[in-house]
């Protein structure tokens, strides 16, 4: 069974920085689009980046400048380095791929492959 396993979230000041990793098993998703949602209380999950398989790569207005996605496709894994942080990107992160897709979707109907999230926590 192929899973997505979510790490480095935490509680970080406002203006500081986290990286997100996500490790995919089971499966490689090499040649496919992989990307990043959140969702804050209350809210609905929102897309933040994602990555093409040939490294084209989309973002959200609101993190443009601030967040770069990448991946290591040797490793299997997914990466979001998230600078200059604000307390509206407080949020639990998840990570996504689509196991016959290689564009780079923004909806969460363009993947089909979920992890269970991790926290990251920005305060003022």
């Amino acid at each position: 069974q192929v899973q997505l396993v979510e790490s480095g979230g935490g509680l970080v000041q406002a203006g500081g920085s986290l990286r997100l990793s996500c490790a995919a098993s089971g499966r490689t998703f090499g040649n496919n689009a992989m990307g990043w949602f959140r969702q804050a209380p209350g809210k609905e999950r929102e897309f933040v980046a994602s990555i093409s398989w040939s490294g084209f790569t989309y973002y959200v207005e609101s993190v443009k400048g601030r967040f770069t996605i990448s991946r290591d496709n040797a490793k299997n894994t997914l990466y979001l380095q998230m600078n200059s942080l604000k307390p509206e990107d407080t949020a639990v992160y998840f990570c996504a791929a689509h196991s016959s897709r290689s564009y780079a979707g923004t909806a969460r109907s363009d993947y089909n492959y979920w992890g269970q999230g991790t926290q990251v926590t920005v305060s003022s």
